[in-house]
């Protein structure tokens, strides 16, 4: 499979290519306006950034690629299975991927510790693309961690594991984005994904709202575990995002975001009631 090879340059290109595209888009066409500088915030949360992918290079020799083309012999996996027609065992793993994922993000919001370094993403001030690359370090290894257990276990075929990544880059970028989804095409979307106008409502500074809509890439999942969210308490107009105390320009420090999980008086929460 030669385009292994090619798998890291094609991430970041798709990468790169997104985040310059949405950020021109909410340029020109911003759904809300911002409080805070976005030189800083973007030059912050780059940094971030730099020091969750040094960890990652450091810690994992692996990528979710490399390791579903490492066990694609095992017969041990779960989607390992040759009677499987391929286009079967492709969309399987990348259903069963997305679901991973919204499973590990709940488990962020409920476990208190791992909301302590969750909480950094939501500690934002304000809410744009470059949100999304807001993450401690720590959250990116646990996360990587857990996602690479996943893929050993489902075993699923390369294609479909490198196909999940470029899906989560991408949508990862645009439900973040800070951009005016026309409100038919918002409607339409989120029947199947998560949009902007479902994330911010994650992203409301009110506690309960953040346990909602948790999806990375497919809404089915909030739907069928009873997570979805179609509109704030507030209104769109009134979603206030960020966390309650934290909307200041402390939150854009580097030292601040590095050293947030760690404080001595976190926040604590219940989740609420379905």
């Amino acid at each position: 499979m030669p385009w292994i090879k090619s798998v890291g340059a094609t991430y970041w290109a798709l990468y790169t290519a997104t985040f310059f595209a949405l950020a021109i888009w909410e340029s020109f066409r911003p759904k809300r306006a911002l409080h805070f500088s976005t030189e800083r915030r973007w030059g912050r949360h780059a940094m971030l950034l730099a020091l969750s992918g040094a960890a990652l290079a450091a810690i994992f020799r692996v990528t979710p690629v490399v390791l579903a083309t490492a066990v694609a012999g095992s017969r041990f996996g779960i989607l390992n299975r040759p009677w499987l027609p391929f286009t079967v065992r492709f969309v399987m793993a990348i259903l069963a991927l997305d679901l991973a994922h919204y499973g590990m993000h709940k488990i962020f919001h409920s476990v208190p510790y791992l909301w302590r370094v969750h909480q950094v993403h939501h500690s934002d001030p304000d809410y744009d693309v470059s949100t999304a690359a807001r993450f401690h370090p720590l959250e990116v290894v646990l996360a990587q961690a857990a996602y690479l257990g996943v893929v050993a276990l489902l075993a699923p075929p390369p294609a479909a594991a490198f196909a999940a990544e470029l899906l989560t880059v991408v949508f990862n970028l645009f439900e973040h984005a800070n951009v005016d989804v026309p409100p038919w095409a918002e409607k339409r979307l989120r029947r199947v994904v998560i949009t902007p106008g479902l994330h911010r409502i994650h992203h409301s500074e009110e506690a309960a709202e953040q346990y909602r809509n948790l999806g990375q890439t497919f809404s089915w999942w909030d739907r069928l575990f009873g997570t979805y969210l179609a509109q704030a308490a507030a209104g769109e107009g009134g979603i206030v995002t960020g966390i309650s105390g934290r909307r200041n320009e402390r939150s854009l420090g580097l030292g601040f975001m590095l050293a947030e999980p760690f404080e001595r008086k976190p926040e604590t929460r219940k989740e609420p009631v379905s």
